[in-house]
């Protein structure tokens, strides 16, 4: 049946409700127990009252069996027409695969051994117009389950459960953090200018003040503020976001864990990021080792440290001094005439470099200590090799989850090290640093570590998740096609 006579039928049969004196978009369904609950505690004839979706709907005659299901679970409900008034069975028959109710009845256990529900009563609260997909199939479609992701959640029980597991992860980290005496707060995400990170910002207006403003790129100098402000420990599950291409591990709007401790420096942070993620492991599995995709990933503290700088000299004969047209001739000596690059700048080839280190996919945690300095413009430089920062990056399965620093808090160093990153960026095309970022550190910024954390990329390792449009309930999508080429929003139903 097509999808226009499927919602014809069903608008039938919502009439025939409506002249019935029934509301198919009922009002409020108080009391409910959930049905994760009603089976844990099954006891037959004990009297319950559950609401959810029909997802199956079998008639044999004058009795009926559904599933219906909640956020915690499914149940089966046996409906007979001796049990009900005269007009709930004339409802009843009205149900669609997709409809919302609540029923009231008691517990008991089938024939066939399934706990289930006798239902004395029955209320229509939501009538589907749309059919779900096809039962042993389901929504299969990637593009459509992102599209629709509504309709994923409701055909895709394993998609529910990675979106509960983000949030428990998200529960552990808040917890984690709080009992630390780490601080939550809320910094800008609307900017009068982009800072923190590299990154293409997004660009906007605000009208009555007639100035351009950004979508922040990352929380970092509004974080390290407070630390002037004599806040220690503070930290920000945050919203980011970048104007720049999509993968399955970039997505433009994703959200970060930034943290931040004064008196402590980079290796305070490989603790704290440590036992966080660890933590956040054995708290989804109850165990350190984790399967993913088709391997296992082993977060047992402690994790490996390797020097960043010591393997490009390794594997490329680079040095942190050599200038961007020395690097490049020794990238290509490695690795050809095909490596190709836009801006001839330092920083550019050290992102090739770092593009072709991570097709290694170490999957077992590793923090990259050594960074060059110019990639660090907000990181402080070891006392005895100034040309490397103390900084680290952590991946796990070839993929960076984290990045933290022991955080510069010279203001003059800082001012002169924003002004030569300036003509060392080619990432975010912004040409100005924030002064005013400047005027707080010379109020005086305690020694600090900062540490950022990849909240999205941390769920994907968790759920064994391929994509990190898998962990993101609505993703960044392209217009569909049919809507650019004729200028007419295609019909969202189409493909289910």
């Amino acid at each position: 049946m097509e999808i226009d006579e499927i919602k014809q039928v069903r608008e039938e049969k919502i009439a025939t409700l409506v002249q019935q004196g029934i509301n198919p978009y009922g009002s409020r369904f108080q009391n409910v127990e959930a049905v994760g609950n009603v089976l844990a505690h099954f006891e037959e004839n004990r009297s319950v009252k559950v609401a959810g979706r029909v997802m199956a709907n079998r008639k044999h005659g004058k009795v009926m069996f559904m599933d219906l299901r909640d956020m915690t679970g499914k149940i089966q409900l046996f409906v007979r027409k001796d049990n009900l008034t005269d007009k709930d069975f004339e409802m009843v028959q009205l149900l669609d695969i997709g409809d919302i109710i609540g029923v009231s009845g008691e517990l008991f256990i089938t024939k066939m051994g399934e706990q289930s529900i006798r239902v004395k009563e029955v209320t229509i609260l939501s009538k589907s117009l749309m059919c779900l997909p096809e039962k042993w199939h389901g929504l299969k479609d990637v593009e459509i389950r992102y599209r629709q992701r509504y309709v994923d959640l409701i055909a895709n029980t394993e998609v529910r459960e990675i979106f509960l597991k983000r949030s428990r992860v998200i529960s552990f980290i808040r917890r984690y953090l709080d009992e630390r005496k780490f601080i939550e707060v809320e910094t800008p995400m609307l900017q009068p200018m982009a800072g923190g990170a590299r990154g293409r910002p997004f660009k906007s207006k605000h009208n009555t003040y007639d100035m351009d403003v950004y979508l922040r790129i990352a929380p970092e100098l509004y974080l390290k503020r407070l630390l002037v402000g004599g806040f220690d420990r503070v930290y920000e599950i945050n919203r980011n976001f970048r104007n720049e291409g999509i993968s399955t591990r970039h997505n433009p709007e994703f959200t970060m864990l930034e943290a931040y401790q004064s008196y402590g420096n980079f290796e305070d942070m490989m603790d704290l990021m440590e036992g966080l993620v660890s933590g956040a492991a054995y708290e989804l599995h109850g165990s350190y080792k984790v399967p993913y995709q088709g391997a296992e990933v082993d977060f047992t503290p402690p994790w490996e440290r390797r020097s960043f700088a010591g393997i490009v000299k390794e594997r490329f004969d680079i040095d942190p001094e050599d200038t961007a047209e020395t690097m490049l001739a020794k990238v290509k000596k490695i690795k050809g005439d095909k490596v190709k690059i836009d801006m001839l700048t330092r920083s550019a080839v050290m992102k090739i470099v770092e593009d072709i280190l991570e097709e290694d996919k170490t999957m077992n945690p590793v923090f990259f200590t050594d960074y060059f300095t110019f990639l660090c413009p907000l990181a402080k430089v070891k006392k005895e090799q100034p040309a490397i920062s103390e900084r680290f990056e952590c991946f796990v399965a070839g993929m960076e989850i984290g990045n933290a620093y022991s955080e510069l808090n010279d203001p003059r160093e800082q001012k002169a090290r924003f002004l030569e990153d300036l003509t060392d960026d080619t990432e975010t095309g912004l040409r100005t640093f924030d002064e005013d970022f400047i005027a707080a550190l010379e109020y005086g910024m305690p020694p600090a570590g900062g540490l950022g954390i990849g909240i999205d990329r941390i769920v994907m390792l968790l759920t064994d998740s391929p994509s990190i449009r898998d962990v993101i309930l609505f993703p960044l999508l392209k217009p569909q096609a049919d809507t650019v080429e004729s200028g007419e929003a295609k019909d969202p139903h189409a493909a289910i």
